[in-house]
């Protein structure tokens, strides 16, 4: 919106002009986003705590998380809100890219935020069905998946890009269609999983949305896409502002949400930022790097599937508790040391992924 502001004021002063470079519009979106969740967090944790939308705690889990039932809960709409907007104000609202992004986005937090209503509602912590949920995110993110299809422009841009090999790319046709499907709801499932201690799931979720904004960037650059070898795809270089928005909003969301934490994520927040990445991912190319990036919530993942698989074959479990998180928490680790590990372990992983982009 203020893209075009500055456009029109080009005429009276020509250091608007500066407005034009996505670098910019990524940094000010940052700010603008980070900003705003600061602005609105104290409000919205005071009316969340009025209207008691307070967590609910799971009987059997470990028992240092009963002291967190009645903390705020559904703050993730803290970080939708900041990210719509400052995307909207810095965005080219011309590209299509973003708009499938952010509808997606929004689209998966409302699937969340119905669940997260529905615990408060029936006071436990069941929420929706796992089919109901199933159901619209599979509507949802196969819509999202035909749409990004249905827009290539070019065969590359429905290729399986291979990191760290030099010109590989696998032509996956109308296949891509069910593929980016998987991509995008199991990264909104496993962000969802792996949200189960105060400010896990955000930081990683910040760390590997900023790379991909270096991703985005980098991709929607013809000289820079030459230069390193990876696929050119025309205007997904805007989807730096929504990433740049992402980090901002999540950094103002652990401001409240870091041990003690003052309000949670919810549903609401996890399954739209992991839906998120997997939408810009997809976009940009970088499926398998988003893999590698994401690799805490991969493990979280994978350590549900062991432990539901091993139960239900076996009768054991492979670990004390699933997802992982709750296992390390069962041996005796502090809560402050399991969420600062897995953050070292995200940025480890954030780096081989960056590093994909030079080494071919």
């Amino acid at each position: 919106m203020l893209l075009y502001i500055t456009e029109f004021l080009e005429q009276f002063h020509s250091g608007f002009n500066v407005f034009q470079y996505l670098t910019l519009r990524a940094i000010l979106g940052t700010i603008t986003a980070l900003l705003l969740s600061l602005i609105i967090g104290p409000s919205m944790i005071r009316k969340l705590t009025a209207y008691k939308i307070g967590q609910q705690v799971r009987d059997d889990g470990p028992q240092t998380h009963l002291s967190k039932a009645g903390t705020p809960t559904m703050g993730g709409s803290l970080i939708l809100i900041s990210i719509a907007i400052s995307t909207l104000l810095w965005s080219d609202l011309a590209n299509h890219q973003m708009w499938v992004v952010l509808i997606v986005t929004l689209l998966f937090g409302l699937i969340g935020g119905v669940d997260d209503y529905r615990k408060l509602l029936y006071g436990n912590s069941k929420g929706l069905s796992a089919r109901t949920k199933y159901f619209w995110q599979t509507v949802f993110g196969l819509g999202a998946a035909t749409v990004i299809y249905q827009l290539a422009e070019s065969p590359i841009e429905t290729a399986l890009i291979m990191p760290f090999l030099k010109d590989v790319a696998i032509d996956l046709g109308a296949f891509f269609v069910l593929f980016s499907y998987f991509v995008i709801v199991g990264a909104s499932n496993a962000v969802n999983l792996t949200d189960g201690l105060d400010g896990l799931a955000i930081m990683p979720t910040v760390m590997v949305a900023g790379a991909l904004g270096v991703f985005a960037y980098a991709t929607g650059h013809s000289n820079f896409a030459d230069y390193l070898g990876i696929p050119y795809v025309a205007g997904v270089g805007e989807l730096i502002i929504f990433c740049g928005a992402l980090v901002g909003a999540g950094l103002g969301f652990l401001w409240f949400n870091t041990y003690p934490a003052q309000v949670f994520m919810g549903d609401v927040g996890a399954l739209a930022l992991g839906a998120a990445l997997g939408v810009v991912a997809v976009l940009v190319r970088q499926e398998i790097v988003l893999l590698i990036m994401g690799g805490v919530f991969v493990m979280e993942t994978v350590s549900v599937i062991l432990q539901v698989g091993s139960y239900k074959l076996t009768g054991r479990r492979i670990f004390r508790m699933a997802p992982l998180h709750h296992h390390f928490e069962l041996k005796g680790w502090p809560e402050p040391r399991v969420i600062v590990r897995f953050w070292i372990i995200t940025v480890v992983l954030v780096l081989v992924g960056l590093a994909s982009l030079k080494v071919r």
